[in-house]
C-alpha cells in the first residue's frame, strides 16, 4: 500500500499515488477512531449518559500528557531519520534513549502533579455537579496508565521512523481492540462500571506499551541502546524540543477548547449539553477520517516534489487532494446532517440528550464540505517545512476563531451560539488558509522554463 520507492513520488500519477499513501494512515485513524466510538456507546449503554460526560472531562488532561510523548516521539524521530540516513547510528541511538527518558520523566511529574491536584482540576475542566465523582474515579485510574499511553506514542513514531509502518499500524490495532474486549468484561461482565471503564482503558495502553517495548527488543528494530544512552544531552534534548513543539502546540489548543467547552456548556445546559458535545466530537474524530488520512498522504507527496522543485506536480497534488477531501467531507456532511438522531440514539437513551444532540450536530457539521481546503492548506506549508505559516494555519481554526466565537456568540444566541461557533471558524480559516494558499501557489510554485 506504500510507494515501492522515494522516486515514485515523483513519477506515479498522482491520483493513484494520493490513494495508496492516503489507505494505510486512514485504516490506522479509523481503527482509533472506532474505538474511541465504540467505547462511547459501551459506556453510554452498560453505565449511563454522565458517563460519557465524565470522560470527556478526563481526555482533555490525560490527552495533553500523552501528546508530550506523541511530541518527543516526532521530534526524535525527526533526528533519528536523518541519523540513520547518514549512517551515523550511534547519534540515532542516543537520540532514541533520551526520547524515552524525557517521555518517562515529565509523564511522571505531569501525572504526579495531577492526582495531587485531582480535586481542583476536575472541576476545572467542567466535572461538576453529578459529574464529579465518575469523573473523579475515571481520571485517577486512566492517569496511572498515561505514562504507558506517552511511550506507546513516542516509540510508534521511532517505529515508523525505522521503516517499519506494519508494526507501527499493529501498534495502533492493539489498544483500540483490547479497550474494547476489556470493556465488556469489566463494564458488562464483571459490572464494575465507570471503574471497570478506566481500568478498560489504561489496560489497552499497557497492552500496547507491551507490543512496543516487544518490537524493540526484537530482531525487527535496528534501535538496540544501552544505558549510557538515556542520559540527557543539551544539543539532542533541544533539537527534539524545537521539532516537537508544533505538535505540542496543537494538542494543547484541543485540551483547552474541551475545557471551555465544557465549563461554557455546563454553565448554559448543566449535564446534559455536557453530554451532547462528548457525542458530538466522537462523531468529529470518526467522521473525518478519510479526510485525514488524504492529509496525511499529500504529505510526503508534496513535499518530496518540492524539494525536486517539480512545482507542476506539487500544484496538482494540491488540486487532487482537495477534490478527493472535498468529495469525502461531502458525503459524510450528508450522513451527518440528513439522520443526527439516529446517530445520537446510538449513544444513548436518555431522551434529554436526544432531544438536543441532533441540533448541535446539524451546526457543527455544517461547514464540513469545505474544510478540507483548511486542512489541505495547512498541511501543505508543513510538506514544504515552512513551520511558522503551519503552525497559524493549524491554529487558525480553534486557536484564532472558535475560541473567540464560543465566547462571543453566545451573548446573542445563548447557548445556540456555541455550536454555531463551529461552522462560522470553519468558514472564517477556511478563508484565510484558502488565501495564503492562493497567494503561496501563484508566487511561490512556479516552475522553471
Amino acid at each position: 500500500m506504500i510507494a515501492s520507492t522515494p522516486q515514485d513520488f515523483g513519477t506515479e500519477t498522482i491520483g493513484k499515488l494520493l490513494i495508496r499513501q492516503a489507505v494505510p494512515a486512514s485504516i490506522g485513524i479509523l481503527v482509533m477512531s472506532l474505538n474511541i466510538l465504540v467505547d462511547t456507546i459501551f459506556v453510554g449503554h452498560w453505565i449511563g449518559s454522565q458517563a460519557i460526560a465524565a470522560i470527556n472531562v478526563v481526555l482533555p488532561v490525560s490527552f495533553f500528557i500523552a501528546a508530550l510523548g506523541m511530541s518527543i516521539g516526532i521530534g526524535g524521530s525527526s533526528i533519528i531519520s536523518r541519523a540513520l540516513g547518514a549512517k551515523e547510528t550511534p547519534k540515532a541511538l542516543k537520540t532514541f534513549g533520551n526520547q524515552i527518558t524525557m517521555t518517562i520523566l515529565l509523564t511522571v511529574i505531569l501525572v504526579f502533579f495531577g492526582l495531587y491536584y485531582i480535586d481542583g482540576i476536575i472541576p476545572t475542566f467542567g466535572g461538576k455537579g453529578t459529574i464529579f465523582e465518575p469523573a473523579k474515579t475515571y481520571y485517577r485510574i486512566v492517569l496511572y496508565g498515561v505514562p504507558f499511553l506517552a511511550l506507546s506514542m513516542m516509540g510508534n513514531t521511532v517505529i515508523r521512523a525505522e521503516g517499519k509502518p506494519k508494526f507501527a499500524m499493529y501498534a495502533l490495532m492493539i489498544p483500540s481492540v483490547s479497550n474494547l474486549l476489556l470493556d465488556v468484561v469489566f463494564i458488562n461482565i464483571l459490572d464494575l462500571g465507570m471503574m471497570g471503564a478506566a481500568w478498560a482503558t489504561t489496560g489497552s495502553y499497557v497492552l500496547c506499551f507491551a507490543f512496543i517495548f516487544w518490537f524493540f527488543c526484537s530482531k525487527n528494530s535496528e534501535m538496540k541502546i544501552s544505558w549510557p544512552h538515556f542520559k540527557l544531552q543539551k544539543s539532542i534534548v533541544s533539537e527534539i524540543s524545537n521539532l516537537g513543539l508544533v505538535t505540542l502546540s496543537r494538542q494543547a489548543i484541543v485540551s483547552v477548547t474541551y475545557l471551555l467547552m465544557n465549563n461554557i456548556l455546563f454553565d448554559f445546559g448543566g449535564e446534559t449539553s455536557v453530554t451532547s458535545y462528548a457525542i458530538v466530537s466522537r462523531m468529529l474524530m470518526f467522521a473525518l477520517f478519510p479526510i485525514f488520512g488524504i492529509t496525511q498522504g499529500f504529505v510526503p507527496i508534496a513535499g518530496y516534489n518540492y524539494g525536486a522543485q517539480n512545482y507542476d506536480r506539487v500544484k496538482h497534488t494540491i488540486r487532487i487532494a482537495i477534490i478527493y477531501s472535498m468529495a469525502m467531507a461531502s458525503i459524510v456532511f450528508v450522513m451527518l446532517i440528513g439522520f443526527p438522531e439516529l446517530i445520537t440514539r446510538m449513544f444513548t437513551t436518555d431522551p434529554l440528550v436526544i432531544e438536543k444532540t441532533p441540533t448541535a450536530m446539524r451546526w457543527v457539521f455544517a461547514a464540513t464540505p469545505i474544510i478540507a481546503i483548511q486542512l489541505i492548506g495547512s498541511a501543505y506549508f508543513q510538506a514544504v517545512g515552512k513551520a511558522v505559516p503551519a503552525l497559524l494555519l493549524t491554529l487558525s481554526r480553534q486557536g484564532f476563531f472558535f475560541i473567540p466565537l464560543i465566547f462571543i456568540l453566545p451573548l446573542w444566541y445563548g447557548e445556540l451560539g456555541v455550536w454555531m461557533a463551529f461552522p462560522v471558524s470553519d468558514v472564517l480559516s477556511t478563508l484565510v488558509t484558502a488565501f495564503i494558499l492562493y497567494r503561496e501557489v501563484s508566487t511561490k510554485l512556479i516552475s522553471k522554463p
